[in-house]
């Protein structure tokens, strides 16, 4: 039943996974929940309600679906459809992280970095970060070259920077292919 609301949601039929989520979802159905929450965040098929959004994740993130512990998280770090708390948002992209979501580790990273909701720590960052750089993560190849040029949570490495801002530029990362584009302006063998 789930492989249906999911095929639904990508056929653009979201009455039909709504449909479809919401029965699951009164039997308490986890993943289910989560799929709710999406159509609810996003208002896809009903209107637009970030609080039942939030609720619904939350409901989720508890019965463990790393999804909705990833986007609890996110909502409470911005205050959609709830009070913004950073420390809870941590608790979430923790447990989230725990259970192999890689965006997660780079979303606590920053965390970390900045001290919003946990004690700052820059060593704990460069690890979060590295983590989820080295899984293909090309926001935390960033973040992870930036903490190399800063000498933060690490040995300050002009070549480590390069090298994780050129894997965040080959990803995609917009800002990392702005950066190796100065660079090779000012000279810098950067590719």
């Amino acid at each position: 039943m789930h492989n249906e609301i999911y095929q639904a949601i990508v056929a653009g039929d979201y009455r039909r996974a709504c449909e479809l989520a919401s029965a699951m979802a009164e039997r308490k159905d986890a993943v289910a929940l989560y799929y709710l929450g999406f159509l609810y965040f996003n208002g896809f098929g009903v209107e637009r309600d970030t609080a039942r959004a939030n609720g619904l994740y939350l409901e989720a993130a508890t019965r463990e679906v790393p999804m909705a512990q990833f986007e609890a998280a996110m909502m409470l770090e911005n205050g959609d459809g709830c009070a913004q708390n950073y420390s809870e948002a941590a608790f979430w992209y923790e447990e989230a992280a725990k259970r192999g979501n890689i965006d997660a580790f780079n979303n606590l990273a920053i965390l970390y970095k900045e001290g919003r909701g946990v004690e700052q720590d820059y060593s704990k960052a460069f690890i979060l970060f590295k983590k989820a750089a080295l899984a293909g993560n090309p926001q935390a190849q960033f973040n992870l070259g930036a903490m190399y040029d800063q000498g933060l949570g690490c040995e300050a490495s002009q070549e480590k920077a390069i090298e994780f801002c050129r894997m965040a530029a080959h990803n995609g990362h917009q800002k990392a292919k702005e950066l190796m584009f100065r660079l090779q302006l000012d000279g810098v063998t950067a590719f």
